[in-house]
This record gives C-alpha cells, structure tokens and sequence, in this order.
C-alpha cells in the first residue's frame, strides 16, 4: 500500500499470488499471460479498486478525447436488436461533431466484465457509455470507483445515482395499453421485458397502471417474462394463448418482441387485429413493416445516444454536475390495433 493507503501493483501481485511482471502484462493487455493468471489478476484489481499509477495521473491531469461505448451482449444480440443500431448512431453522431473517438467494447460475460475494467483504465479513456444495465451488474459501480466518469442508457433500479439518460418507459406503456382498453378490448396481455432491468419492470408497471386508471384488475395470469428478443416473444405468447385462450390483445414490451408474438399469432390462425391487437414498444424500423403494420410506442433511442454524449462530455471537460434525464415517448397508431 501506499502512504495515503492506496493499493500499488505489489499488492495487486501479493493478492493474485502472481509477480509484478505478470500484473504489468495483464494491465496492459498482453497476451503473454495464462488465462488462470489473468483471472486472478483481474479480481484482485477489483477486490483492491486498484488503478495504475500513470492511469490515475492521467484520469486528473488530461484528457484523451476517447470514450467507450460498452454493450455487454454478444455479436448475435447486438445485430439483431434495433436499439442498439439506433443508439449506436446517435452516440456516433453526437461524438462526430467533436474531436472525440469512439471505441465500441462487447463484453458477454463475467471474465469480459473482469477484463474490461482493466482495459478501459489502462487506454485511459475519458468516461464510459454503458448500455443494457442489469439490477445487479457491478460494473456501474466498479467504474465509478475507478475515477471513470459513466454514463448508463436507462438506470439500475429507480435508487440510481449514476447519471443516465431513459425513456419513459412507464408512462409510454400505460398509454399502449390505455389505446387497447379504449378500443375495447378486455383481456389485455403483457409480454414483459427482462424483469432484472429497469426498463422491464418499468413498462409492466405502465401495464398495471393503465389496468388500475380504468377500475380493473390486472391479472397476474395475463403477464408473461420475456427477454426483448424475437423468440422470447414467440415463446410468451404461445405460452399466453395456451394459459389464456381468450385474450383480445397483447402489449409487447419490444418491438422485437411483438414480431415473435406475430409470428405465433399467426401460426396459430388468429387475425390482428380482429382477434388480437398488438402494440410493441420502441417504434424501431420493424414496426413499419410487420403484416399488419406494428402501433407502437416511440422511443427517441438516437436522442437518449446524443444525450449521454452530451452529459458525458459536459462531466470530463467542464466537471459538470451529474445530470438523470427521461426523454418522453410517444404512441404512434398503425393496423396491428
């Protein structure tokens, strides 16, 4: 330790039971390194919160107008979901007009994360863009604790002291679901996002607040987990029609997730909207072109990328204050309703 009590790259070593040489490689990204070494080193530098010496200089004396955008999902789920395209676009667009570089980090799964905290300090970027936040993950925090400035696209849980920029993902569902009961319908299903995020928990409440305004019951039986992915919202929704043959309309937490349910409405011969109405979230480039045309609620996800980019670069070279923003949402009516 040092004087001031801060680990140093021999405790680090002490800790892993590796030599400072070792310490130094995996800092710095070599592959001169087993993978065993690699993984004790990693999670005694998070055990410690340790930072390299010149990292930490440089995180208070300079900048090096480059800043991480970190989706921990795999390639598959990145090409596939509309959101992070769009996101990824308005970071990109945003960062354009400055003298910023953008470096694009996957990480999949804990060693990734392990890893990664490690490799962002040593290119000493000036902050992070983390994106897919889940209740639990440690890498918000542990970023924070390394000086990184970061910057979350939706939040933790609701206790979030990260600056972040969401959409408002209960209000924007109360209001789907507030179209269907205006339409009619009576046995409105969810099929929910992952309930382990934010942005999932959000849009079911939005379920149960527009079922609450208009003096009904939600019922437990109508709701079904899904996973903001197409075939989590085909699995849901065949699991709904086999719980609950009779339901009128289903409101999908994702877009994605609305074509699954399509799909298996479809195979199933139930007409939308005649038999079942569908509204999806996001108003990503599928809902334009799903048979019949997908209502949907609208998301600015370009808007929610330049907004981090605009906060985080406010905290690296003005010391700003942190900034939480919620961007509305709007319902967008096409044939699916």
């Amino acid at each position: 330790m040092t004087a001031n009590g801060q680990p140093t790259i021999k405790t680090v070593a002490a800790r892993a039971g590796v030599g400072r040489t070792t310490v130094s490689r995996v800092i710095n990204g070599s592959d001169l390194v087993s993978a065993d070494a690699r993984a004790r080193v990693l999670a005694a530098i998070e055990e410690l919160n340790y930072i390299p010496n010149s990292v930490a200089r440089g995180l208070v004396t300079s900048r090096t107008d480059a800043v991480a955008l970190v989706i921990p999902e795999s390639e598959s789920r990145l090409g596939a979901e509309p959101f992070f395209a769009a996101l990824i676009r308005g970071v990109s667009g945003a960062l354009a007009e400055t003298r910023t570089q953008l470096q694009l980090t996957l990480v999949r799964d804990q060693f990734e994360r392990d890893q990664l905290a490690a490799s962002v300090a040593a290119r000493r970027v000036d902050g992070v863009l983390l994106v897919s936040v889940h209740a639990h993950d440690r890498l918000p925090g542990m970023l924070e604790e390394m000086g990184l400035p970061t910057v979350l696209a939706g939040r933790r849980d609701e206790r979030e002291q990260l600056p972040h920029v969401d959409s408002d993902n209960t209000g924007g569902a109360a209001a789907a679901v507030r179209h269907l009961l205006d339409r009619g319908r009576r046995r409105v299903a969810t099929i929910t996002g992952a309930l382990d995020m934010d942005v999932g928990r959000g849009r079911l409440a939005g379920w149960r607040d527009a079922h609450r305004a208009a003096g009904l019951r939600a019922d437990d039986l109508l709701v079904e987990a899904g996973d903001f992915t197409e075939e989590g919202g085909r699995r849901a929704m065949r699991s709904l029609l086999e719980r609950v043959p009779d339901l009128d309309a289903v409101f999908a937490a994702s877009d994605l997730m609305a074509v699954g349910a399509l799909a298996e409405l479809r195979r199933r011969k139930r007409r939308v909207p005649d038999d079942v109405a569908v509204v999806g979230f996001e108003d990503s480039v599928l809902a334009r072109h799903t048979d019949p045309p997908l209502t949907t609620v609208r998301q600015p996800v370009e808007e929610q990328g330049r907004t981090m980019v605009r906060i985080l670069l406010d905290i690296t070279r003005h010391g700003a204050d942190r900034r939480q923003v919620t961007l509305p949402t709007e319902l967008v009516v096409r044939q699916s309703s």
